[in-house]
């Protein structure tokens, strides 16, 4: 049962990855593929628009993690992070002599070696920012590689190989797979990294805030003396984490050396104009649809990594301009009666919070409805009762539904919707608290207006409230 150490053995050719039917795992199976290797795997079941791809690739989808599925004997097994040890096909592979490893350590040994490997980090603002960035060395022509943990507009997949010099990838904090405990993005081999945030999160796997610190300063480590490292300066947390740093240090943020300022937005069209400042001084001027303080500093910081490659304003200006954003972030899915419905990701409060700022400023006076479904594994504990109080501030009406599936978590840890409904009133706003997501979809169907802005924010299907509300809506 060798683990993977080092390069990839050019003697590899078959690839077979447990967990394929993720989005992120799909998407590398494509790379892998691209690359030129046969590429099997296997999953509880995969679904379109995965499923849809997959096939269009031609690759063989095993139904079940059964013992069987590795009796072809691949090359080389990877093992996504959703796999558990207790798993058949899991125990199988441990019992072989088949080489495995998970899929950061494979996408690192394989694909970025030899590029300039910009690592966006952070609580927060990791997936736009990541999106953005691989799209403006896209659009200046560069073909960069990227690995981005949600569908960007703009591309077809989440997960490219690319020609050019840089690959953008999403840095995440979570552990890599159960033999592996340690974060993604310690395998990534950042030449540059971006740290945007460092708030506590991901409860099942950190105990509190100085262990996420502790991940994210072993990412500060590993950037060589002639890379950069890209931090949000006017965050403590961030610049606690990367004080020890040996490369360069480009600050941005409020009052930093990079900068920014949103000089308009136009709340028919959903984009923002703002200008980037250098110390002090316009460096650039540009339009988007990212709206809101924290998307104006997601693009501060893309441009100060991609300035230093040499990338002009000039370069990055037609980037802006043509993102198209990314799926699940303030993404509008309907219009029913011109009632605007969004799907968004936010599910930790300080996301929640500049979410919903962030439409406020985007849609101005209209009425706006925040329905909210606790269902991360942060978001069902305790942990954050109180600070999800003030989280709502920029919202009308917030509707809370009950929190998923709590069935392991001890009851007295467990995060109280109720609780969190009276404590929203107390601070005069209008909330409401609801088990169903039926009568969700009902109460805001009987009670939208054209006009108003209903904002649905979970990390989850959260029952399929999505389609049932445009539904009811449109009826």
């Amino acid at each position: 049962m060798p683990l993977l150490q080092g390069a990839l053995p050019d003697t590899v050719k078959t690839v077979h990855i447990m967990g394929i039917g993720g989005t992120a795992m799909a998407a590398f199976a494509g790379m892998l593929k691209d690359a030129g290797y046969v590429v099997t795997g296997s999953d509880t079941g995969v679904y379109p628009p995965m499923s849809d791809y997959l096939a269009s690739l031609g690759i063989e989808v095993m139904i079940g993690y059964n013992a069987k599925n590795l009796d072809h004997r691949p090359d080389l097994v990877v093992v996504g992070n959703v796999i558990r040890a207790e798993y058949e096909e899991a125990q199988a592979l441990l019992a072989s002599e088949l080489p495995y490893a998970s899929m950061p350590q494979l996408l690192g040994a394989r694909f970025l070696e030899s590029r300039h490997s910009i690592v966006v980090a952070g609580t927060h603002g990791k997936t736009t920012t990541t999106a953005i960035t691989a799209h403006l060395v896209d659009a200046a022509g560069k073909d960069p590689g990227f690995l981005i943990g949600g569908l960007a507009k703009n591309f077809d997949r989440t997960a490219r190989t690319g020609t050019g010099a840089q690959f953008v990838i999403e840095g995440d904090e979570y552990d890599t797979a159960f033999f592996d405990k340690g974060p993604k993005f310690l395998h990534y081999r950042p030449k540059t990294a971006i740290i945007s945030s460092v708030e506590f999160d991901h409860a099942d796997i950190y105990r509190d805030l100085d262990h996420v610190k502790s991940s994210f300063r072993k990412l500060v480590d590993i950037v060589p003396a002639d890379g950069c490292l890209v931090a949000r300066w006017d965050h403590d947390n961030v610049r606690d984490v990367c004080l020890d740093a040996v490369c360069e240090v480009r600050r941005y943020g409020q009052g930093q050396t990079w900068d920014g300022r949103i000089d308009a937005v136009d709340t028919a069209r959903g984009v923002q104009k703002f200008t980037v400042l250098h110390e002090g001084n316009p460096w650039g001027s540009f339009e988007s649809i990212l709206v809101g303080e924290h998307n104006l500093y997601n693009q501060v910081a893309a441009v100060a990594a991609l300035e230093r490659q040499g990338f002009t304003p000039a370069q990055l200006a037609n980037g802006f301009a043509s993102f198209l954003g990314v799926k699940r972030r303030q993404e509008v899915i309907g219009d029913p009666r011109h009632i605007t419905v969004l799907d968004d990701f936010a599910h930790h409060p300080t996301a929640v919070k500049v979410t919903l700022e962030a439409l406020r400023l985007r849609f101005g006076g209209r009425r706006l409805w925040a329905i909210f479904e606790p269902r991360s594994a942060t978001s069902r504990r305790k942990v954050f009762q109180e600070a999800y109080a003030s989280a709502f501030g920029a919202a009308d009406v917030v509707v809370i539904a009950h929190a998923h599936d709590q069935g392991r978590i001890a009851e007295d840890d467990r995060f109280e919707s109720a609780t969190l409904v009276s404590d929203i009133r107390a601070r005069g706003q209008e909330a409401f608290g609801y088990d169903t997501v039926d009568e969700i979809v009902a109460v805001v169907a009987a009670n939208a207006l054209p006009w108003d802005v209903v904002a649905v924010l979970s990390n989850g299907g959260f029952g399929g409230i999505h389609k049932k509300l445009l539904a009811a809506l449109a009826a």
